[in-house]
């Protein structure tokens, strides 16, 4: 019986040795996000299209009802480039990881800073971010991105009333 609890013991531990790793910091699929940072940084926005599938899911800030393209997002980050300068993503080594759900789902999540300049007004805005995006065959095929852009969406708006408000004193 001793013998049978050993044998079985050891079977159990040789099988969950061999288990396909479920997390890991180094990746083809972490290299690939940290180069879509990397153009975004350069203000590459095209560049960022060949980790991309040609079908793949945006969701910035909205819910999964609501996705954009690849191509929406370029958009978007060209409009961008031009009302913020110097906007950067930054994200240390140990802020991005790469797990494997159980249901076989390639995933890396990141966590940084987005940092920016209103071009009108010189304003300075720092924001936490966390992305997570989705891998099939080597290409993003969806990305979620979370961060609290109020904080420009009222400087926008203080901005346009303070010109409205200048416009309006004019004779």
């Amino acid at each position: 019986m001793k013998k049978a609890m050993f044998i079985l013991g050891s079977c159990a531990m040789l099988f969950s040795c061999s288990q396909k790793q479920n997390y890991t910091m180094q990746s083809p699929e972490i290299d690939a996000v940290k180069a879509v940072f990397d153009l975004y940084n350069k203000a590459d926005v095209e560049g960022q299209r060949q980790y991309y599938a040609d079908s793949a899911k945006i969701y910035q800030n909205t819910p999964e009802s609501n996705p954009i393209t690849v191509d929406e997002m370029i958009s978007r980050q060209k409009e961008e480039v031009g009302t913020f300068t110097g906007s950067t993503l930054e994200i240390g080594e140990d802020a991005i990881e790469m797990v494997t759900t159980d249901q076989g789902e390639t995933w890396v999540n990141v966590w940084g800073t987005w940092k920016g300049t209103m071009a009108v007004t010189g304003q300075v805005f720092e924001t936490p971010v966390h992305s997570t995006f989705r891998f099939v065959e080597g290409k993003i095929v969806s990305e979620h991105g979370y961060w609290d852009n109020s904080p420009y969406v009222i400087a926008f708006m203080e901005y346009e009333a303070s010109q409205k408000a200048a416009a309006d004193r004019l004779p």
